[in-house]
Order: structure tokens, then C-alpha cells, then sequence
């Protein structure tokens, strides 16, 4: 008489137990599950202080990151929408702040707010070949628009003087052991979304990069094409060289280097060029600290790229820079920096009251932070 109780009393108990851990492994997997649609945003307060004193509060026009000088100002906000679900994807972002003043100041209206733009297909069911068209963050150097994730807290010469998004065409693959990536892209020009009046030629560029382990990683990005208004040719050629390498669990560096030309003529068989390279390396202290330091030089002779209204107007851009940093993450999503920048170039290109001088000092703090509704709660 107890078996014939006991036994479905046991049984059911079981089943009940089995089905109960199925349902919660079931809740488990819907938890680690990754969002189609991932909403992110980023902001960056920052205080920058020039010796020189500049009377307008701009730092110099190669400047085009954290360019105010004495103020409390937003170097970017962004708001950005990602998208990725079975074979298609899309980036919707949306920026302001004085990185967006400076550097989209050639762009018309509503575009200077532009961050990205863009929306692709997957072309093979079971490789990562993908076609994306819009408008897209650079694919040349290391360093972006988004300081959290650059090494250092101010951008370097030559990314300030190398493109920091483009619009165009992409077509994309990455190995199956993500080990090689390749990019080929069709673009509207030299950091362009609205091409220059007059200018119909194509531009394009390349992109390819070998990570052969998680602690190396090579590349070599492109640009050729025209930048010219109202239908003068003088092709551009540009190359950018990269490697991230993490020596070991405290230090990391960073090396760039960069070479372009330009022809001096429309039709022209001589070129103008211009190179640039730097150096950065990180030392982290413990999980939250970092010690950052940087040297740079950046050389453009005829001005191809770097601004040509300094004091020393004629006498080519040649400036070498250097800068110590330290970094303290405040929580996982909140990143505190302070940076001392100096200046010193070959020919006076600062201004300091009614003089022309050839070095530059700058002390500049940031509070970054980071949000997004990656994980569910």
C-alpha cells in the first residue's frame, strides 16, 4: 500500500524537478541571448587649458578634438541605435559637441550631426561577407572620435589630420578563425558625406588587418582618390600603417605610421607629400589606473592636409609632440583623464598675444562615460 502512494509521488516530484530545470535553463539561454537591437550612449565632458591663451578660446585649426580652450565643454555626445539580426544590420547614431562643431564644419545642415549612418546585408549564409552603405566611422588609424576607447585622452597629429568618418560603400570579410579582415570601400572623398562642388571623380579605399593572436594586431588602411572642387583633378594617394601590441599584462604600445601623396597639378607627374608617426605606450598600474605617454611628429611640407595660417605661412607644417597621461576608471562605465600636451615645431605656427612662437603647452581633463541595454535585468 505505501509503494503504490510513495511511487507516484516520487515520480511526479521528478518529472516536476526535470521539467523545472529545463525551464530555467530555458530562462538562462533567453537571458544570454544577444539583443537584435542594442541602444548605446556615450558622453564626454572635458577642460582644457592652452598656455598660449588664445583670445578667440580655439586652439589651433589642426585641432579638431577638444579644440576649446578655459571652458567646461562637451567634446561628443552620442546617441546610437545598432541593429543586427540573421543576415542584416544597421547604425544609427546621432552627435553634438565641439568635436562635432570642428570637425563636420564642411558639411551642410543637419549632416554636421551625423555620427553614423548605415545598413548592410550578409551576402554568404555562413561567412562573414558583408555589403554596408552609409555613412561609416573612418577605417584608417588606430584612433577615433570616441576617446574612451582610444589610448590616449587627446588625438594624435595625424589622426587630426587623417579622416575620422567617410560615406560610401563597403564590402567586407572577415576569416572564419577572425583572424584576417579585409574591406574594400567606394567613397565619396577624403572625409566626405556631401562632395565638393564640381567634384565627380571616385575615391576609394582599403583595409586590411591580421590579429594573429589577442595580443598582436597589424593593419594597413588606403585612400586614393580626388578632393578637388569644381573639377580640378590633383589625385591623392595615402596609406596608413598600424600594430597594437600587448607585451604583457601591464604594457601595451601602439605604433602609426603615415604617408601620402598628392599631385602638385591637375595632371601633374610630381607629387607633394607628407608623413607622420607615433608612438604610444600604456602601463597599467592595477585594473583601474594606467600611465599613458606619447611621442609624435607630423611633416606636410606643402600643407596637402595640415592648415596653412600660421605665423610661418610658406614654410611647411613640421611639428613634434609629446604628452604624459593618466587614466583612472571610475566604474566599468565611467573613464576619468588628465593629459599635459607639448608643442614644438620647426618653423612659429602659435600664437601667443601679438607674437608668433613655435611651441604649444596644453593641460586637459576629461570625465567620459558609457551606457547601453546590452544585457537584460
Amino acid at each position: 500500500m505505501v509503494k503504490k502512494i510513495l511511487l507516484p509521488l516520487i515520480l511526479g516530484f521528478c518529472t516536476t524537478t526535470a521539467f523545472a530545470q529545463d525551464d530555467n535553463e530555458m530562462k538562462e539561454q533567453e537571458y544570454s541571448a544577444p539583443k537584435p537591437l542594442v541602444i548605446e550612449g556615450y558622453g564626454e565632458v572635458y577642460y582644457g587649458y592652452d598656455f598660449n591663451q588664445p583670445t578667440s578660446n580655439n586652439r589651433p585649426d589642426f585641432v579638431y578634438s577638444h579644440n576649446r580652450h578655459n571652458e567646461v565643454n562637451v567634446n561628443l555626445a552620442m546617441l546610437r541605435a545598432k541593429y543586427e539580426k540573421d543576415r542584416v544590420r544597421a547604425n544609427i547614431g546621432i552627435m553634438a559637441g565641439t568635436y562635432a562643431n570642428a570637425n563636420m564644419a564642411s558639411e551642410p545642415g543637419v549632416l554636421k550631426n551625423i555620427y553614423e549612418a548605415n545598413g548592410g546585408v550578409r551576402l554568404h549564409k555562413f561567412r562573414e561577407l558583408w555589403l554596408d552603405a552609409g555613412v561609416f566611422e573612418s577605417h584608417i588609424g588606430p584612433e577615433g572620435a570616441i576617446s574612451m576607447d582610444c589610448p590616449t585622452l587627446t588625438r594624435s597629429l595625424i589622426a587630426e589630420n587623417s579622416p575620422y568618418y567617410e560615406a560610401g560603400v563597403r564590402l567586407s570579410y572577415r576569416s572564419i578563425n577572425q583572424k584576417w579582415y579585409f574591406a574594400l570601400m567606394h567613397l565619396n572623398g577624403w572625409q566626405r558625406i556631401q562632395r565638393v562642388n564640381g567634384n565627380s571623380t571616385p575615391a576609394g579605399g582599403m583595409q586590411i588587418t591580421y590579429t594573429p593572436t589577442n595580443k598582436l594586431t597589424f593593419n594597413m588602411s588606403t585612400f586614393v582618390g580626388n578632393d578637388q572642387p569644381f573639377g580640378v583633378v590633383k589625385m591623392r594617394y595615402f596609406t596608413d600603417f598600424y600594430a597594437i601590441m600587448q607585451l604583457s599584462k601591464r604594457w601595451q604600445v601602439t605604433a602609426v605610421a603615415d604617408l601620402g601623396l598628392q599631385q602638385t597639378a591637375d595632371g601633374s607627374s610630381t607629387y607633394d607629400d607628407w608623413t607622420g608617426f607615433a608612438l604610444i605606450t600604456k602601463y597599467k598600474v592595477n585594473r583601474r589606473s594606467a600611465w599613458v605617454a606619447r611621442g609624435e611628429y607630423f611633416r606636410d611640407p606643402y600643407y596637402v592636409v595640415a592648415p596653412n595660417d600660421a605665423g610661418s605661412v610658406g614654410a611647411g607644417f613640421f611639428l613634434w609632440g609629446y604628452s604624459l597621461a593618466y587614466d583612472r576608471w571610475v566604474t566599468k562605465n565611467v573613464l576619468w583623464r588628465v593629459e599635459g600636451k607639448g608643442y614644438a615645431g620647426k618653423n612659429p605656427m602659435f600664437r601667443r598675444g601679438g607674437a608668433w612662437f613655435n611651441d604649444d603647452y596644453v593641460l586637459t581633463t576629461s570625465l567620459a562615460f558609457r551606457f547601453n541595454n546590452r544585457k537584460n535585468h
